[in-house]
């Protein structure tokens, strides 16, 4: 008797990334600058969306990262960044692997990309260039799993 401990096949490929949308506002520019006596408060959100093409095995995933900065003290807006970033792929795999490989390895392939130009769009409105730290897409994937099955239990009570 033979064990069968085949992996699944799996193929992907990014056939282009691209910049959806990028906006950057200072509202309070330059005074921004000659005020900031410290660094920002800082948040940052991360939101992904994964989209079906209507040729077969091709997809779309956007990558949105939002940035506000603002002032400690008042919390008065610094500025807003906001950029989504995307790509056109192709993926053949086995369907219960496709949403894992569209909300995780296509955005941790995305995120340096988004980072240096997210960083760039900083550096040039005349701030220091914003580092965003690496992101955890599996826990991030994972929490908004549990989310949505939270809700849904929520639902049937």
């Amino acid at each position: 008797m033979t064990e069968n401990n085949t992996q699944p096949q799996v193929s992907m490929q990014i056939n282009s990334q691209y910049i959806k949308d990028l906006s950057f506002e200072a509202p309070n520019m330059p005074l921004t600058l000659t005020d900031m006596q410290q660094m920002p408060d800082i948040k940052i959100d991360i939101d992904l969306r994964a989209n079906k093409t209507q040729t077969d095995k091709n997809y779309t995933v956007d990558l949105t990262i939002r940035i506000k900065g603002a002032n400690k003290t008042d919390q008065k807006t610094l500025f807003l960044c906001e950029l989504t970033y995307g790509a056109a792929v192709t993926l053949d795999a086995p369907q219960e692997l496709i949403e894992t490989l569209l909300l995780v390895e296509v955005p941790r392939l995305l995120f340096p990309y988004a980072r240096a130009i997210v960083g760039n769009t900083m550096r040039e409105a005349g701030f220091p260039s914003l580092q965003i730290n690496p992101i955890d897409f599996m826990g991030l994937y994972l929490a908004k799993k549990n989310e949505k099955s939270a809700a849904v239990e929520g639902n049937k009570t």
